[in-house]
């Protein structure tokens, strides 16, 4: 008996052939690829800021549509300047989704090219799997004109599957990507992950996330990045969920900052991020947030572990 494309004959049935893999997100700091995540699902899953690196964990997204199962694992933006630990451990982080992936796309930025990019693109040269090359941000470039030497230029510094501009934040051209990652999904006899799961992560990663998001949002360049967010205790009280949080930081001048004067920064940080975890969770929260000092906790491997950084 002969199947018909897209199914495979079993007995006398005819059954959809299903497709499944994982496709890894990948580039340097700031090019939009916690937004294109995000985009790819129709939800918001990883935080996003205007800072580069945000992203400090791999974050696992699950795609499910009839037959078909994205599961798309966003990473933190890989850099060559590596003056902390944090920073070598990210780098770690990025570098172990590259050696499992069905399809990877690598994001970059169609207005700059940096080294950066250089440094991923010389990763991306040792391996096997389809590679497709995502311009993002093509809206903030009004002479579409102008990208036709940016593709150009890109198309000679791989072989890649596929070239495809887009913007993630606007989501011009996305669906045109996810026509190009299918087409390379392998097929598979099950799915991966339950049709209803959309991450593999906790409700617990996801609260501290969004309460680093409003951290990010909130202050300066250099205090985010000394800062982490644990949350150490999820209880219903009175019909109510009460979250308890903290906000570590390396000195108790950056501790002073964060609580602002007169407590109104750490209020004002508490205030969005819980508007934020409602939306998560679907229900009312009580947030209780600390700032607490954990001297050199950035340049601290064995901290690092303990502050849930350790992915590789």
């Amino acid at each position: 008996m002969t199947s018909r494309e897209g199914d495979q004959a079993v007995g006398n049935d005819v059954e959809p052939v299903r497709h499944c893999g994982f496709v890894g997100i990948v580039g340097r700091p700031n090019v939009g690829k916690s937004t294109l995540l995000n985009r790819l699902l129709g939800m918001k899953l990883s935080i996003v800021s205007r800072k580069p690196q945000t992203t400090r964990h791999r974050v696992l997204g699950v795609s499910t549509s009839g037959t078909t199962q994205i599961v798309y694992v966003d990473t933190p933006g890989m850099h060559g300047r590596e003056p902390r630990a944090l920073n070598r451990v990210l780098n770690r982080s990025a570098d172990a989704v590259l050696r499992d992936m069905d399809v990877l796309l690598f994001v970059v930025d169609g207005q700059r090219w940096e080294a950066d990019d250089d440094l991923v693109l010389e990763k991306l040269k040792t391996l096997s799997c389809p590679v497709i090359a995502v311009v993002n941000k093509v809206d903030r470039i009004p002479d579409k004109a102008a990208l036709l030497p940016v593709l150009e230029k890109l198309s000679k510094r791989l072989d890649f599957a596929a070239i495809v501009p887009v913007s993630a934040a606007k989501g011009s051209n996305v669906e045109a990507l996810e026509r190009e990652i299918l087409q390379r999904l392998p097929e598979s006899d099950v799915f991966f992950y339950p049709e209803e799961q959309v991450t593999d992560r906790s409700e617990r990663f996801l609260v501290a996330e969004l309460i680093r998001e409003q951290l990010m949002e909130a202050l300066g360049q250099e205090v985010p990045y000394s800062a982490t967010v644990s949350v150490e205790a999820d209880a219903r009280e009175e019909g109510r969920r009460r979250i308890h949080a903290v906000i570590w930081v390396e000195r108790p001048g950056q501790k002073a900052i964060v609580i602002g004067q007169g407590g109104r920064q750490l209020k004002q940080i508490g205030q969005r991020a819980r508007a934020g975890i409602e939306t998560l969770l679907g229900e009312h929260v009580y947030l209780d947030l600390w700032v607490k000092v954990r001297s050199g906790w950035a340049d601290d491997e064995r901290a690092l572990r303990t502050l849930g950084y350790d992915e590789t």
